[in-house]
Order: structure tokens, then C-alpha cells, then sequence
């Protein structure tokens, strides 16, 4: 069985079945036949049918983000973001899938040569629970709309989730097995990913769990996209306007109470200016609300199990111990749900766990550098590369320093995020491959060349 559990109240809300292996094989075998006649599709039918789930989403938004805060804490508010945003990818790539996946005319001694795009076949996305219906329509809408199919293995924590998002495809008449729910226990992951109609793999979640993830994968020369963990750098220069770059990095490392891969956490701001921005940032975390993520008044939630929250702490405890010191938080809460409060760390330095470690919560880290030599250096010393941010009224500056940081992104004077209309991954221990934008809906094609005397 696959148990939900309100983190607000830490009680089990729900219970689902898991599949066993004669129900998995026939959930990737129904997503298999049902290819032959979606790779078929035209690009403006695949769209028709996209443009309805995104109606569906919309018309179910209010639901949605109520399942996602008893499922996994997340404020209603930022649900209700989330439902939107999920339909503005769907739409987008009904949109655009027609030019991103257009035939490129390359010169040769051809009379025509070109490289056109056609579907893999069946993919298997394997999620995580932390944004239930963004990380999937970043799978789902690319993937579909270049012609494959689709088994998606959702994280055990949200069953309820990983179920609406099969009903809305059903609500929105999907053909049946384009889309396919897999609800299955982690340990039955393998044989999804070596079933032979599996044709590729999209993973989002732990660097540790995308290891295993990519070593099966390659043992069966299936190509893979994988999204990992982050330890995200955010530079404040000494120019930098303070107030906006605190507002950012604050809101940065809170949405979804920090439990984002993107998040800003580890701050690192210019020696001139670190004492400024600290007194900022300290009196904007001190005046965030923890509370129950069905109300609006709600802007920092449980998270998402109590392991994470012991976890949490432990690395708070150690950068503690290492020497940092706690401005704001740092105590676990008397309370039934997991909630962590918002907490700062200053003084930090690179030996301490929550410099090298990545956290999965509101923490926010702040170290101090001489200058935007030592601030690059210390932005770069890390074994992840997800996405990064620089802060400086020097926008050429600014420029430089993010084309020297080791990510896959970087934001100047602006929020790391993800956007349908642009590519998003990391490099290093953060993954490989890309999502969304025109590189995300080639990654799982075949980029075929034809060649005609």
C-alpha cells in the first residue's frame, strides 16, 4: 500500500494500492500499444489534446492545491500557482512543439539533407513529491506533444496526487494509455526502468537516488534526463540594491517551505555590504508565518515527513557546532506536524555541512567574501551546479561572473526559476540533460538525419 500522511498533523490521511509486477507490466504494455497510433497523430492533434488537460487543471485548480497541502504541506497559495503554471506549460508546448520540433535543412553534398525529430516510443518518468504537478507536466507536455507515451511512477508520498493527475487526462479524453499512472513501491522501480518497452527515462529527485537511477539505465543503453539536487550560490555584490536582493533571497529559500532544488542556499555577500544585508534578511525570515497550508495567511508549511525534519536539523545542529552562528531559528518545534522554522546562519564557511550539504528546508546560510574574486570562488565550490544567482547594479559584471559560475542556470538581479519557454538542468552531482524550453522536447527524440542524391 502506498500511505499518504499530513504533514500538518502527521497522521495517515489515505491509503492507495501499489501495482505488483503483472499490473506493472500491463500498465507499460498499455502505454506501449497505445504509441502506435499517438506517434501517428499530427503535432496540431497532440495539441487539441493538450490544450484539454490544461482546461482540466484549470477547472480543477481549487482541489489540486488543497490535495497538495494535505499530501505534502504545500500553502494552498503556492498550489493554486502551482495548477496555473502546470496548465501554462501544457499550453505552451501545444503551442510551440510544431517549431521547436521542425526539420533543420543542413548543407551537405546532398540535393536535400535535413534532421528531423521523431518520438522514442514509451518513456518512464520517475518523480518526486515536492511539486507534484509542476515537475510532471515538465515530464509529461514535451514528451507527449513529440509523439511519445507516457508511464509516470510518482512518489509514494503522494498517491492522491499521482491519481488526480491520471483523472485529469481521463476527464480531458486523452486517448486511453498515452499518459499511464504507475503507482508502485520504490523498490520496484528497477523493473519499470528494464522493462524493454521502456525506451527512456526523465528522474527528478536525490543525487544519490538519480545515481541508481542513471547506472540502470546505462546497463540497458537507455538514454536518461536527469534533474537532481541543488546547493544553489545567490552573490550580493556590494552595489547590489539590498532590500530587493533580501525580499528575493528570502522568498527565494522559503517557497514551499525551502524544500525546492533551485532555492537560493548559500548566500554569499561581499564583506562591505554583509552586515547590511544580514539585518535584512533577518527581520524579513523573523516576520514569516508557519501554520496549517490550507490558509492564506500561511506562507511557510510543514515539510514533507518527519525524516527531512530530522535531517534538517541534524545539518543545522552541525554548521552550529562547526562554528556558524544561529540569528533566527534553529529549534525544532513542540508540535505534532514537521514543521522547521525559518532559520539564519551566519558566519559560515566551506568545511561546515550546511555549506557542502544540500538543504532541504528554510535555512538560509549566509558566508562572507572579500571581494567578487573570493565570491565567485566560494559560489563554485561545491559539487553541485543546478542554478545560480549574482546581485550588482553592474549588470556587465554581473555578466561576466555568471558565465564563470559552474550551473546550469544563473538569474541576475532576479529569482532562480523554471519557465516552460526556457531550458532548465544542472551539471556535476545536479544531473544531466535538460528540461522544458526547445532543448527539453528534443531530449527524448531521434534526431534523424535523411540524406537525398
Amino acid at each position: 500500500m502506498l500511505i499518504a500522511t499530513n504533514p500538518y498533523t502527521g497522521k495517515k490521511i489515505a491509503e492507495y494500492p501499489s501495482l505488483n509486477v503483472r499490473q506493472i507490466a500491463d500498465c507499460i504494455g498499455d502505454a506501449a500499444e497505445a504509441f502506435g497510433d499517438w506517434k501517428n497523430t499530427s503535432i496540431a492533434e497532440r495539441a487539441i489534446v493538450l490544450n484539454k488537460v490544461a482546461a482540466e487543471l484549470k477547472a480543477h485548480r481549487n482541489e489540486l492545491a488543497v490535495l497538495m497541502a494535505e499530501e505534502m504541506g504545500k500553502p494552498v497559495k503556492e498550489g493554486l500557482a502551482e495548477v496555473d503554471k502546470s496548465a501554462w506549460c501544457a499550453e505552451h508546448y501545444a503551442t510551440y512543439a510544431n517549431d521547436y520540433l521542425a526539420n533543420e535543412v543542413l548543407e551537405s553534398d546532398a540535393g536535400k539533407s535535413y534532421v528531423c525529430y521523431q518520438p522514442l516510443g514509451t518513456l518512464l518518468g520517475i518523480l518526486p513529491w515536492n511539486a507534484p504537478l509542476w515537475i510532471a507536466f515538465r515530464y509529461l507536455a514535451p514528451a507527449l506533444m513529440a509523439g511519445n507515451t507516457c508511464v509516470m511512477k510518482h512518489d509514494p508520498n503522494v498517491p492522491g496526487c499521482a491519481q488526480a493527475l491520471a483523472d485529469i487526462f481521463n476527464k480531458a479524453g486523452v486517448p486511453q494509455g498515452v499518459m499511464v499512472n504507475l503507482p508502485v513501491q520504490t523498490a520496484d522501480v528497477e523493473m519499470a526502468i528494464r522493462d524493454p518497452r521502456i525506451a527512456a527515462i526523465s528522474f527528478t529527485g536525490s543525487s544519490a537516488a538519480g545515481k541508481k537511477v542513471a547506472a540502470i539505465a546505462a546497463s540497458e543503453l537507455k538514454p536518461a534526463v536527469l534533474e537532481l539536487g541543488g546547493s544553489d550560490p545567490c552573490i550580493v555584490l556590494a552595489d547590489a540594491d539590498l532590500e530587493q536582493a533580501a525580499s528575493i533571497a528570502v522568498l527565494s529559500r522559503i517557497i514551499n517551505a525551502g524544500q525546492s532544488c533551485i532555492a537560493a542556499k548559500r548566500i554569499i555577500v561581499e564583506d562591505a555590504v554583509y552586515d547590511d544585508f544580514i539585518a535584512l534578511v533577518k527581520n524579513k525570515l523573523s516576520h514569516l508565518t508557519l501554520g496549517n497550508p490550507l490558509e492564506e495567511s500561511t506562507q511557510i508549511g510543514p515539510l514533507a515527513r518527519k525524516d527531512l525534519q530530522k535531517n534538517l536539523h541534524r545539518q543545522v545542529c552541525e554548521t552550529i557546532s562547526s562554528g556558524a552562528k544561529c540569528l533566527l531559528g534553529g529549534e525544532l518545534p513542540n508540535s505534532d506536524g514537521f514543521f522547521y522554522p525559518a532559520t539564519l546562519l551566519v558566519d559560515a564557511s566551506p568545511e561546515m555541512t550546511a555549506f557542502k550539504e544540500e538543504t532541504f528546508g528554510p535555512v538560509m546560510l549566509v558566508i562572507k567574501a572579500t571581494d567578487q574574486h573570493h565570491a565567485l570562488e566560494l559560489a563554485n565550490q561545491t559539487d553541485y551546479g543546478l542554478g545560480a544567482a549574482v546581485w550588482s547594479k553592474n549588470t556587465a559584471l554581473a555578466e561576466q561572473l555568471a558565465l564563470q559560475i559552474n550551473s546550469g542556470q544563473v538569474a541576475i538581479n532576479g529569482i532562480v526559476k523554471t519557465d516552460p519557454r526556457l531550458p532548465s538542468g544542472g551539471i556535476k552531482q545536479s544531473g544531466y540533460g535538460r528540461e522544458l524550453g526547445p532543448h527539453g522536447i528534443k531530449e527524448f527524440v531521434n534526431a534523424k538525419q535523411v540524406w537525398i542524391k
